[in-house]
């Protein structure tokens, strides 16, 4: 398919030397019908979601926005000059008086290239309206999975000094039996504290999760923020990833500038033309009728408006260059995205399959054997820590998973078909 934009052509080319896929150009309205995902199946987290978002500040600025460049739109669409009425009296010796009307004719085709501008930057606000709302959705899912993930630590936090408080207890009364030595228990007493840490740690996370949240949705309470779902699909098998990053939002907004500009160009190279004015009039000066005929046209000698055509010019390049960057940006982001969901994932699927059973075992069975003598104070307290640390680093790799989910998902520009939510203008 041919790419209406030079740059991006050129651009794209250099893309296929890292991944020789074929490029499909992103239409007015685009699909990707080459991507099947499977959609949430949580009505509570889509419903929140999008009531969140539709209440944004943000959203709603875009969306005035877009408001107004339809306004605008409609408004360069509309003729450029108006008719103009003239009437003059003169009373003398004989009284004179006659009625006229002008209208200036664009004959350069001003109007037309003044709705091209306007249609441009009305589809760009199209595109960064969507943009918006994807960056909210993604913000809202990342906060709810950093709170989730922050209320676990902070319950895993809770238990860890419960049982490192109860070790502690126990361990003074052996130590007061004479069964421990002073080095264990003391040692007894440093996990405990260090437990405790943990615990102020994992509480001022906490807080800062639900600021996260909180950011967006300052009328709800935790206890109405929805969970996530752990169970989080493979990325789909996508035969041409760049027409996704072409279909990208940003990457439209920065095409439809360029196309403004080039517009823009047209626009200012045209009102170097002077447009004429032509007048009929019609009187009567003593016993005579009048009729004139006025045929006017500027002459545009001391200033031929070429500043402005170069500056457009220069403008236009500019935008070419910041929509290549944001392009190749975003073709590398889309990878990185889908190379780090694809690690995470499967190191999760790993976890869930092997290690989160064998831990389970691994906690019981240290307990047993300290209680039975079987194993020093020393190393129950170092294989305790080592099986917490690993659940705590559980966590990690689920927040880890879950960031690269919505960071795909924002890349790849299928936000909305994961929630089955539509983009509504």
């Amino acid at each position: 398919m041919r790419i209406s934009n030079p740059g991006l052509a050129v651009l794209l080319g250099c893309l296929s030397f890292i991944a020789p896929l074929t490029v499909r150009a992103a239409e007015n309205n685009p699909t990707t019908d080459n991507v099947v995902i499977e959609m949430y199946s949580d009505p509570a987290l889509i419903a929140f979601v999008q009531t969140v978002v539709k209440a944004n500040p943000g959203v709603q600025a875009a969306r005035a926005a877009l408001a107004a460049g339809r306004s605008l739109e409609s408004a360069a669409a509309r003729p450029l000059y108006n008719p103009e009425l003239e009437a003059d009296y003169e009373n003398a010796v004989d009284d004179t008086w006659y009625l006229g009307i002008g209208q200036t004719f664009d004959w350069s085709g001003k109007r037309e290239a003044r709705g091209l501008v306007a249609t441009a930057d009305r589809l760009a606000r199209e595109a960064q309206y969507r943009a918006v709302r994807r960056a909210v959705t993604v913000e809202l899912l990342a906060g709810l999975a950093l709170y989730q993930t922050g209320m676990e630590r902070h319950a895993l936090a809770d238990e860890r000094v419960q049982l490192m408080r109860d070790f502690a207890k126990l361990a003074q009364r052996r130590f007061a039996a004479g069964d421990l030595n002073q080095v264990e228990a003391d040692l007894a007493t440093l996990v405990l504290t260090d437990a405790q840490i943990r615990m102020a740690t994992a509480a001022a996370n906490l807080a800062e999760a639900r600021q996260a949240v909180r950011n967006l949705t300052i009328n709800s309470t935790p206890d109405q923020w929805p969970s996530i779902d752990t169970q989080l699909p493979m990325i789909p098998a996508i035969s041409d990833p760049q027409s996704l990053v072409l279909a990208l939002p940003e990457v439209r907004a920065a095409q439809r500038r360029v196309e403004a500009a080039n517009a823009l160009v047209d626009l200012r190279e045209r009102e170097q033309r002077p447009d004429p004015t032509v007048s009929l009039r019609g009187g009567r000066e003593a016993r005579s009728n009048l009729v004139g005929v006025n045929l006017s046209i500027p002459l545009y000698i001391r200033n031929r408006f070429k500043f402005e055509a170069s500056a457009a010019l220069a403008e236009r390049d500019q935008a070419q260059q910041i929509a290549d960057d944001l392009l190749r940006r975003a073709y590398a982001r889309y990878i990185s995205a889908s190379e780090r969901y694809g690690y995470s994932h499967k190191a999760w699927l790993g976890w869930e399959q092997t290690g989160q059973v064998s831990l389970q075992r691994q906690g019981e069975l240290l307990q047993r054997l300290w209680e039975a003598g079987e194993l020093s104070t020393t190393d129950f307290l170092v294989q305790l820590r080592q099986t917490l640390d690993t659940r705590e680093s559980a966590l990690d790799l689920r927040q880890t998973m879950w960031r690269a989910w919505f960071e795909w998902l924002a890349a790849s520009g299928q936000v909305d078909a994961w929630l089955g939510q539509g983009e509504a203008l």
